[in-house]
């Protein structure tokens, strides 16, 4: 464990855990902390960012960022936050890594978030960009979704129902600590309540509940746990050992393998819930970025053999 990792742990142990006991989600407290310009990196060098509005001529809402190279793949990140806070600009510091490491272009989707846009706004959204970038010209084999947190949950679903409409699939899927159980059921949401740095239990079932309205949350599109997961391209999914949402991670890989999709799963020791957001600062977020963009650039690339599916504790 490093230092930095240690820091991390305490930082988010001290000023996050506390507000995930109050008995009510404060959305405006968490848009504003994830506003803060300590989450905005920059842009790499020779590396270009556009910001898309959303607009007629462009209609893709998010930002673009494009490397210095002529990239070899396309990525569509779909950000955490519960989906009711975060930004592609709060989650900079991974998309901007990705782009560099796996030489890749990357859209940072800025999705309608709950609880103004209610399930399944934030589906609908990854769904309708997904289809952008292909009629834009981007060949299905040389793009990766990724996504972390509520938005790995949301990078699964889309491939969920990308697949159910007949929808060309993406070369692979990237899943840092997904949200993909929005019932809690994971043994996990017992067994690691207190060793969460983050998180206390009781915040899962109230944000849920704000994205979900009415709906049902054992929708495969809200929880892809409780979906199919035949046809689905190679994922990788790294989680940390002391997560509230460890399950949700280990429960998809095992229905996944069962259904013949190429799975890795990485199992990081001593790191808090989305720990790549703190690279270039921790050491283990560097080695988590590296490693999901050579699978990226592996996974992208037609040449590279299948390698048979990992576990691994890190």
């Amino acid at each position: 464990m490093s230092w930095q990792s240690a820091l991390a742990c305490w930082a988010v142990r001290k000023h996050v855990r506390p507000h995930t006991a109050k008995p009510e989600v404060d959305v405006e407290l968490a848009r504003r902390y994830a506003s803060r310009r300590i989450w905005s990196p920059r842009v790499p060098k020779g590396g270009r960012l556009d910001i898309r509005d959303g607009n007629a001529d462009a209609p893709l809402r998010g930002e673009w960022l494009t490397p210095t190279a002529r990239p070899n793949a396309t990525i569509l990140y779909v950000h955490g936050g519960g989906y009711y806070f975060c930004s592609p600009r709060s989650h900079r510091a991974i998309t901007f890594a990705l782009a560099s490491r796996a030489n890749a272009a990357v859209f940072s989707l800025d999705y309608r978030l709950a609880p103004e846009h209610r399930f399944p706004a934030a589906v609908d959204d990854s769904i309708a960009t997904y289809r952008c970038l292909i009629a834009a010209g981007a060949d299905a084999k040389t793009i990766a979704i990724a996504g972390d947190s509520a938005g790995g949950g949301l990078a699964l679903a889309t491939l969920l129902a990308l697949r159910d409409a007949g929808d060309p699939l993406p070369a692979a899927a990237v899943l840092f600590s997904p949200w993909t159980d929005l019932t809690g059921s994971g043994e996990s949401m017992q067994r690691n309540e207190g060793r969460d740095p983050m998180y206390h239990a009781a915040i899962f079932p109230r944000v849920a509940a704000h994205y979900l309205g009415d709906a049902d949350a054992t929708h495969p599109y809200a929880s892809p746990s409780f979906g199919r997961f035949d046809g689905l391209p190679p994922l990788l999914i790294q989680v940390g050992e002391t997560e509230l949402l460890l399950d949700d991670s280990v429960r998809v890989t095992a229905k996944a393998r069962a259904a013949g999709v190429r799975v890795e799963l990485e199992i990081w020791r001593h790191v808090p819930h989305i720990f790549q957001i703190w690279a270039p600062f921790m050491p283990e977020a560097n080695r988590a970025l590296a490693r999901a963009a050579a699978f990226i650039v592996e996974t992208t690339s037609s040449a590279e053999p299948h390698r048979p599916p990992i576990t691994s504790m890190v």
